[in-house]
């Protein structure tokens, strides 16, 4: 009962705190990875915003292909709130069993989990007093946690005791979203 009230109290915060936006990314969504979020203001010149993308096809051809990222996002915005260059900072949290980049043309996958440290750069453009686009391309240092096997048998292919350890620098997340003011 305590954490149902907390989460109506944070959302009743949220929503009473100025302009907050639903949001949908349209170039992810015609890919079929759906990404959405939610950013509301919490200052002057400062909004926070919380995304989910996912994959959640458990194979494509064969091959594993599922991930969840999680990303909240503290934004400053250099002009006025909604309208105009930002620059924000995020960590957030994956979870995934998926054939990475690298093993693409292999008898491998990956399963496992990892975190993402980054920034993000977008403008953003009002349509009307509701609507208003947001283009953003953002990236950083991804660490992954995973455990390797061959995709014929399912046993392991790898030789560590718990985790295999991955670490990339890479643009990972960027598009379009469409984002719909709720009050």
């Amino acid at each position: 009962m305590k954490k149902a009230l907390s989460i109506f109290l944070l959302l009743l915060s949220i929503y009473s705190n100025g302009q907050t936006y639903l949001k949908v990314n349209a170039f992810t969504t015609l890919l079929t990875l759906p990404n959405v979020g939610i950013e509301t203001s919490i200052g002057n010149k400062s909004t926070f915003q919380f995304d989910i993308l996912a994959s959640p096809w458990k194979s494509i051809n064969g091959k594993p292909r599922q991930f969840y990222t999680f990303i909240p996002e503290y934004r400053y915005h250099f002009h006025e709130k909604d309208n105009g260059f930002y620059i924000g900072g995020h960590i957030g949290a994956t979870v995934f069993n998926f054939q990475k980049w690298n093993y693409i043309n292999t008898n491998n996958y990956q399963k496992g989990f990892g975190y993402v440290v980054g920034v993000t750069i977008g403008y953003q453009t009002k349509i009307n007093d509701k609507f208003m686009l947001d283009c953003f391309l953002g990236g950083g240092s991804q660490q992954g946690f995973y455990k390797g096997y061959y995709l014929s048998t399912g046993e392991r292919y790898d030789k560590a005791k718990d985790y295999n350890k991955s670490g990339e620098w890479l643009p990972y997340r960027g598009g379009v979203m469409v984002s719909y003011r709720l009050n």
